[in-house]
């Protein structure tokens, strides 16, 4: 155990909350993690998420992979569009470092489901883990670290005096599940639209996660619209081939912005995850952003030294990776999501030299795969 380390208090359950507990525990702390939902509601949410080779290591070490592994959809083909422009660039396997292409993917696709209930039931057998979900959780010492993980209108941040940036985009994000004909099972769409980008990620057996950013009243609008007056809309901007059948789920629309606390550390007190930190879903780097946060944390734990100490380190640790993933997602949406006639000829050749130029790709999906943080780093498998 870290010296002057007695507890870790972590609040907030979701996905990054769960994680952390489980990564600490693991490193022989002892874990608290309360949230005020109970364990049914916070595994009930429908939704997906894209998996990077950043977390992948994560789960790997942490020894959750095997166990999701049935549950990982992979993509080995991301099919990037400028619709605007009628310009595309494929990335393939072969774009990914060597020792990352022989994991058979450039992403993976895991629903939120089956994932918190790996978490749980790990989290349950751990015996350096209490778990308070749903009930109050027992009061934090003064040799212990707590970890704020509870959301972005986070009212431990708020508890703190942490102020934040912020910038409200005009696009909403609208989440769905859709079965489709005429794509690949492992391929994963990418689309620039004058009004947002649209993802469509592969879920397996013919079924896809739709993420579409819109202005926010056109996002709820068309929540409220018959199945068959939704899957028609989204019929008729996907590419040619593509034939939506079924409307899985029920459509979400919440609102999108591109949030930094400016700081990230209080006393023993810690940010992880959307209590710190958003930004833009484009390139899906949310969940991807937030468990590198876990994994800064628990250098930091490993690092030693009082609560106060280790909030420090990790607060330094976390800024630039930040900040370079939200100024580039807020980049890409800024240039490719507009209608601008004079930014056309720069888009245009974006694309082209990505298409042409396989450093580029390679550099781009490595960035997006790793972390900017990692450009420059020889990595472990």
């Amino acid at each position: 155990m870290a010296q002057g380390l007695s507890t870790v208090h972590i609040l907030g359950a979701g996905p990054t909350g769960s994680l952390a507990a489980l990564a600490l525990a693991e490193n022989n702390q002892r874990v608290v993690l309360h949230d005020p939902l109970s364990v049914e509601s916070l595994t009930a949410r429908s939704r997906a998420y894209a998996i990077t080779h950043s977390s992948r290591r994560l789960l790997q070490d942490l020894e959750l992979w095997d166990r999701l592994i049935d549950d990982l959809i992979p993509f080995e083909l991301l099919d990037l569009r400028d619709q605007s422009i009628n310009k595309r660039v494929l990335f393939r396997l072969k774009d990914l470092p060597s020792g990352h292409q022989t994991h058979g993917g450039i992403g993976w696709i895991l629903d939120h489901g089956p994932l918190m209930q790996s978490l749980f039931n790990r989290l349950r057998l751990h015996s350096g883990v209490e778990l308070f979900l749903g009930s109050p959780p027992p009061r934090s010492g003064p040799n212990d670290l707590v970890v704020a993980a509870d959301g972005p209108g986070s009212p431990t941040r708020a508890s703190w005096g942490i102020h934040h940036w912020q910038h409200n985009y005009r696009q909403g994000c609208l989440t769905a599940k859709v079965a489709m004909r005429g794509v690949g099972e492992k391929k994963a769409f990418e689309l620039f639209r004058s009004e947002g980008p649209l993802a469509v990620l592969p879920l397996g057996q013919g079924n896809f996660q739709v993420v579409w950013s819109a202005p926010l009243h056109k996002c709820k609008q068309r929540c409220e619209l018959s199945r068959s007056g939704f899957l028609d809309q989204l019929a008729a901007i996907l590419p040619p081939g593509l034939e939506p059948d079924r409307l899985l789920d029920r459509p979400r629309a919440f609102p999108q912005q591109l949030m930094l606390a400016h700081r990230l550390s209080c006393g023993r007190g810690v940010l992880i995850g959307e209590a710190g930190h958003r930004c833009h879903p484009v390139g899906g780097q949310g969940l991807n952003l937030c468990w590198r946060d876990v994994e800064t944390l628990l250098q930091s734990v490993r690092g030693g030294g009082s609560p106060s100490t280790i909030a420090r380190r990790y607060g330094r640790q976390r800024w630039m990776d930040l900040l370079l993933v939200g100024l580039s997602t807020d980049l890409l949406v800024r240039l490719f999501s507009n209608r601008s006639r004079l930014l056309l000829p720069f888009r245009g050749l974006a694309i082209g030299l990505l298409a042409l130029n396989s450093t580029l790709r390679k550099l781009s999906l490595r960035a997006m795969s790793d972390g900017p943080m990692q450009l420059m780093r020889v990595l472990p498998d």
